[in-house]
């Protein structure tokens, strides 16, 4: 099958995020923390099932950590820190600390900590270590006493998504001069794990889920029940500040183009893919992935 162009699929693409769904938390194999869409009418994310299926994403999180050669410590030298930790992002008013990476779909949350911000919300008890409030937000930028005190108190937050949809957006956003998908894929498989683009990387090597000790794993399609979850348990009331997020309508969107796109790609391909993201395919619950399915079991971490 021919590939369509992006214009055609970016319109797809808007389509699709005008159809309705609804979701139901179904955990994968029992200790995935999954939560896999389904056509289920009038699910709300309860906070015990939320907590609960935090507890099985860390939970498989760090039998990865344990099994992997990751990164565990922080680096003494400036120059390494400032570019091991080029993706992590801090709030110094609202203590929080997450990793920004493109193609997330985490706009609807950096547009939130903004708004809080600027709303003068601040957490209702302070922490031990409290700095002034800076409008600088990269982690790298401060010195290792400061974030070795941000790693240890802060709100750490992680966002994951699907890689192979990660891969799809990257692809429409035109962050590469390939004209097909396929030839796209060939590029980033040519690009290797350590050169490639941070738009594509693995999330296991970008926002270091083995060195940072997160305290929240948010699946992209749940921001808006998770997220509200999350702010609630920081102290924060922020219920009518909550933006509509627009990451469910968009998960139901690529699941469809996941399967139109996964099928131009070669056996090679779709096995070699599986085997680039593989970390991240063992470190999170990607259970409906179509790389899961190419995915054999890895030799060495």
């Amino acid at each position: 099958m021919r590939f369509l162009p992006r214009l055609v699929v970016s319109a797809a693409l808007g389509i699709a995020a005008f159809l309705s769904w609804r979701l139901l938390w179904t955990p994968a194999n029992g200790q995935g923390g999954d939560l896999a869409p389904k056509a289920e009418e009038g699910f709300t994310l309860t906070l015990d099932t939320f907590l609960h299926v935090q507890q099985l994403r860390k939970k498989r999180l760090r039998a990865f950590c344990s099994q992997s050669r990751k990164v565990t410590t922080l680096p003494r030298s400036q120059q390494e820190r400032a570019y091991l930790l080029s993706n992590l992002r801090v709030s110094t008013k609202l203590d929080f600390l997450y990793c920004q990476v493109p193609s997330m779909g985490i706009e609807e949350w950096q547009q939130l900590l903004e708004k809080l911000e600027k709303k003068n919300m601040t957490l209702p008890v302070l922490l031990p270590y409290h700095w002034r409030h800076t409008k600088e937000t990269q982690l790298s930028r401060f010195n290792q006493t400061e974030i070795e005190a941000m790693l240890g108190s802060y709100t750490k937050v992680l966002f994951v998504r699907d890689p192979f949809h990660r891969l799809i957006a990257t692809f429409l956003q035109g962050m590469g001069s390939s004209p097909s998908f396929s030839s796209f894929v060939q590029d980033v498989l040519a690009s290797g794990t350590h050169n490639t683009s941070v738009a594509w990387k693995p999330l296991v090597s970008v926002c270091l889920p083995c060195l940072i000790q997160y305290d929240y794993v948010v699946m992209f399609g749940f921001h808006e029940q998770e997220l509200g979850h999350l702010l609630r348990r920081a102290g924060l009331s922020v219920d009518s500040l909550l933006p509509k997020f627009t990451d469910a309508q968009v998960l139901w969107t690529y699941r469809w183009l996941s399967e139109q796109m996964f099928s131009e790609l070669s056996a090679q391909q779709k096995k070699k893919l599986s085997r680039f993201y593989r970390w991240d395919l063992s470190a999170f619950p990607f259970s409906s992935s179509f790389l899961s399915d190419s995915l054999s079991t890895p030799e060495t971490w």
